[in-house]
Formats: C-alpha cells, structure tokens, sequence
C-alpha cells in the first residue's frame, strides 16, 4: 500500500493510518473481533461495502499482519479471517473510538416506521 502520509512517517499515528486509516478498515476489524470470520458474514454484516472493497481490506490487513486467513476446507475451498496478535492489540482503540463517538457524535435520528393507517 503506498504511504498515505509520507512526510509523516515519524509520527506513531500517521504509521498507524497507513494500515487502518481507509475507509472500512476499522470496521472489518470490529466485525472480525465480533466473530464474523467467514468472508460471507462479513458482507453481510458490514451493510453497504462492496465485494471487491471488502476483498481489498482483507487482503491489505493480511500483508500488514493484523488478520491472517485459515483454511478450513479444500474441497470446496473454504476459509476463514482471523485478528493477529497485532489485530487484537488494536481492540481497546476499538473500544476507545466507540466511548469517543457515544459521547460525542450523536446517533442520526432513526426514521419512523411506516405503519397502515385504517381509515374507520
């Protein structure tokens, strides 16, 4: 992946955007930390990305060591993503990003459900 930031690479958080700073990554890493390991529940789970995003996310978090990918079958080919060591370590900012955003960015509100009025 090439250096997003490269007049920044001294700084610890421009290094550690190049791995999780694109759009969808930290996403893939919750949804990995919540058990969905198989390719097909993490599209299902992450509403709204795209097939080749999700690929693309996967393969790059694999190259920079934070997932790791195990082979469960070969017949068909099945397999699953697992979080690294290093993924794991990235769960408390997880965590911290969560509190960050329950205290600061308020939740949209939710649109209301339709419902069928019966004219009497």
């Amino acid at each position: 992946m090439p250096r997003t930031y490269p007049r920044q690479q001294s700084c610890p958080i421009a290094r550690g955007l190049e791995v999780v700073g694109d759009k969808w990554t930290l996403l893939v890493i919750r949804d990995l930390n919540r058990g969905h390991s198989k390719y097909a529940d993490l599209l299902n789970s992450l509403a709204g990305i795209s097939p080749s995003v999700l690929s693309d996310r996967l393969q790059h978090l694999e190259l920079d060591g934070v997932v790791r990918t195990s082979h469960y079958s070969s017949h068909p080919p099945r397999a699953e993503y697992l979080l690294t060591d290093k993924g794991l370590a990235l769960v408390p900012v997880l965590r911290a990003l969560s509190e960050w955003g329950d205290e600061w960015v308020p939740r949209a509100p939710r649109a209301p459900l339709a419902t069928t009025a019966v004219e009497a």
